[in-house]
């Protein structure tokens, strides 16, 4: 990342903790009389006088104390973020456009913060095997560095890289709640992306997460759905845009298969999928439940009685 002044790091910590979440998280936050709690860390109460989270017992006054606490980001990673510098280019730096809306600068935009990574990624292989998702699927994609553990949460970070093996994106899934989104900085352009089985592939399924690309390669590692060579590519939600980029880097793709979620948001997402002009597209949701998880879960869930009963009508010698 580069290092930071004194200079910078006091003028990051002006930024107050209710400015910061009240500007880019306006909508993890609920009103709780006269403070804010977080939709994603409930015991997490923030004020005019800064947070406390009081099932960690931590606390903090700036929003530079939560960047670095709550949301594990690195000092420098925090403080350029908050002052919208880049540490290579101090003198030249970029200030918001608009002020104390939902947007961000277009410095922000190309500063991606990651969470610092984890010295091991046993809780993140743990939560995905909780997932139905195969161990040897997960290695492969850690090993590759698509996939790690965040440091401060043991959150699953599924990076997308860009054509020469730059990291661009990274989306975020906590593996205790509900929680997720995308680190700051991210360009959506930039998927998590699985490589082709078969070598020189001209098809692309399409999912939403980076959970369902796994659940749908290891539903057809365990058999219960026919075998897939070609890419698996995450949207990281329902917008296109990972789509078309991917589509521009590699013109040898012909077929693409809409497997994004059962709902109404992933059928309108197939829709545009479908639209997509140069190439042939078919839908394919998932068999079971909204997506490809649920699909994976139910198919484990069902194998699993099936042996029940063959076990238990076995004659007992």
């Amino acid at each position: 990342m580069g290092w930071v002044t004194k200079e910078q790091i006091e003028r990051a910590r002006q930024v107050s903790v209710l400015d910061y979440v009240l500007r880019y998280e306006s909508g993890n936050i609920k009103r709780v009389g006269n403070e804010y709690r977080l939709r994603d860390h409930e015991s997490l109460a923030i004020g005019e006088k800064g947070f406390y989270w009081h099932s960690r017992e931590i606390g903090g006054k700036t929003a530079l104390d939560y960047l670095v606490n709550v949301r594990g980001y690195g000092l420098a990673d925090a403080v350029c973020l908050l002052i919208h510098e880049h540490p290579h280019d101090i003198e030249h730096s970029s200030k918001p456009e608009t002020p104390y809306n939902h947007s961000v600068s277009t410095l922000e935009r190309l500063l991606l913060v990651l969470p610092r990574r984890n010295t091991n990624n046993n809780r993140v292989i743990a939560y995905l095997q909780s997932r139905g998702i195969d161990k040897g699927v997960i290695l492969d994609c850690i090993e590759r560095g698509d996939l790690y553990e965040s440091a401060n949460f043991h959150d699953c970070v599924f990076k997308g890289k860009d054509e020469i093996g730059k990291t661009r994106c990274a989306a975020i899934r906590s593996t205790t709640a509900a929680f997720k989104r995308d680190a700051d900085g991210s360009d959506k352009k930039y998927s998590f992306i699985l490589p082709p089985e078969v070598p020189d592939s001209n098809i692309v399924a399409v999912f939403e997460s980076g959970i369902d690309c796994l659940s749908h390669q290891t539903l057809c590692k365990q058999g219960y759905i026919p075998q897939f060579g070609g890419w698996r590519l995450s949207l990281g939600g329902t917008s296109v845009l990972g789509l078309e980029y991917f589509l521009e880097l590699h013109p040898q793709i012909i077929h693409c298969l809409a497997c994004t979620d059962n709902d109404e948001a992933g059928n309108h997402a197939a829709d545009r999928i479908m639209e997509l002009p140069g190439i042939t597209t078919e839908r394919i949701p998932p068999v079971n439940g909204c997506d490809w998880n649920d699909t994976l879960m139910a198919a484990q869930k069902a194998e699993r009685t099936q042996n029940k009963a063959r076990h238990s009508n076995e004659p007992y010698i």
